[in-house]
């Protein structure tokens, strides 16, 4: 395709069939899914028992006026403001507002080591990832000026509950990303703030010194991951796009899910039930690192549902474990350059398998003579 004064840009088929996940053995933990804690999940029949059955026919309103409302509470709490949008997930969200700004062979800057599906997403699309090495602060800053400066037009980070590595931005680091990212004003920002809810760690905002952003809010790990809702804030120019997108596409998010979502999030009862289960991960997060760092081996987990082992090797390890019964997540997914690891989500994870797995990876790791990565 013509490309302006940067030339023509050649771009290859999206592939039609993405990287999956193999299915896990019969008597196997799975601690590889990334599944929330269905225990931990508001139950859904008193919501549908509420649900108003009436048609909503073609013309009417989009977006259901009670969902948002909730949706601006949410981000006015800390401190977004914006237009709000409703999209039929994270996913459907990044991509819509990546359409909002890009074109094929545009470069986008990723997470390093980064969840699979939106590197999926990207290259489907036709866009060029830009790899920016993350630690457990988030983003290196000097590394993603140096991918700006290489002229990527536009950058997908998750303040926090990163995934795989469960990296959050603390206050600092958001400040020296936000000065980058304020010398390169026309970058689009992208922030999934996927768990938001659940986290286990404040938020800090990565907008705000460029023109164009937005805020994607998943309800998949906090109400449900069925109801494929999501909530966008962003600014005028860029939500105006997304919803238009939306119209000439699915027209609207089904207002049935829209009433499900709004009847659960604005519930006493489940924001009880959101409050205990952040502090629910948040503890088995800790109790996984503690009982590595027992046996000498690092890990890092500070937000959200998964905590990543910096390994020396990847394949060896997860064989050796899932031959014990237990199925973990291998790195090469998330990986572009980053060093090797493994993700184990502690969603569900008990204290007494927390120790016992970490015995068994030491275990593994002293048989093999393998060292980790610290």
């Amino acid at each position: 395709m013509a490309n302006g004064r940067r030339g023509t840009v050649v771009t290859g088929e999206p592939p039609l069939r993405l990287r999956g996940r193999r299915p896990v053995p019969p008597g196997v933990r799975d601690l590889a899914s990334g599944n929330p804690d269905a225990g931990l999940l508001p139950p859904l029949a008193p919501a549908l028992a509420r649900l108003d059955p009436a048609h909503k026919l073609y013309g009417g309103p989009s977006t259901l006026p009670r969902l948002v409302e909730l949706a601006e509470r949410d981000f006015g709490a800390d401190d977004i403001s914006g237009d709000q949008g409703v999209v039929g997930g994270a996913m459907d969200g990044i991509e819509r507002i990546l359409q909002t700004r890009l074109r094929p062979g545009d470069r986008i800057v990723l997470e390093d080591p980064c969840w699979p599906r939106i590197a999926d997403l990207v290259v489907a699309m036709g866009f060029q990832p830009e790899p920016v090495r993350v630690d457990p602060r988030g983003m290196i800053p000097d590394e993603l000026e140096r991918a700006l400066r290489m002229g990527a037009r536009a950058i997908i980070a998750t303040p926090r509950g990163q995934n795989p590595t469960g990296a959050a931005v603390d206050g600092e680091r958001g400040e020296r990303l936000r000065a980058v990212l304020g010398r390169h004003r026309d970058v689009l920002v992208v922030e999934d703030d996927y768990v938001a809810a659940v986290a286990g760690a404040p938020y800090v905002p990565l907008h705000g010194t460029t023109d164009r952003w937005a805020v994607v809010r998943s309800l998949s790990k906090v109400l449900g991951p069925d109801l494929r809702i999501a909530l966008v804030a962003g600014d005028p120019l860029t939500v105006g796009r997304v919803d238009g997108r939306q119209l000439l596409g699915p027209g609207w998010v089904s207002h049935l899910l829209q009433q499900t979502a709004a009847s659960l999030w604005g519930s006493a009862a489940t924001r009880r039930l959101l409050a205990r289960a952040e502090r629910a991960y948040a503890e088995r997060r800790a109790t996984l690192v503690d009982a590595l760092a027992e046996h000498g081996i690092d890990a890092i987990g500070a937000s959200g549902l998964g905590v990543w082992i910096p390994v020396d090797e990847e394949v060896p390890l997860v064989q050796r474990l899932l031959e014990r019964g237990w199925a973990v997540g291998p790195g090469e997914r998330f990986r572009f350059h980053a060093p090797p690891g493994i993700r184990v989500t502690i969603a569900d994870l008990d204290p007494s398998e927390a120790k016992q797995l970490a015995a068994a990876i030491a275990e593994i790791v002293r048989a093999s003579g393998a060292t980790y990565a610290g």
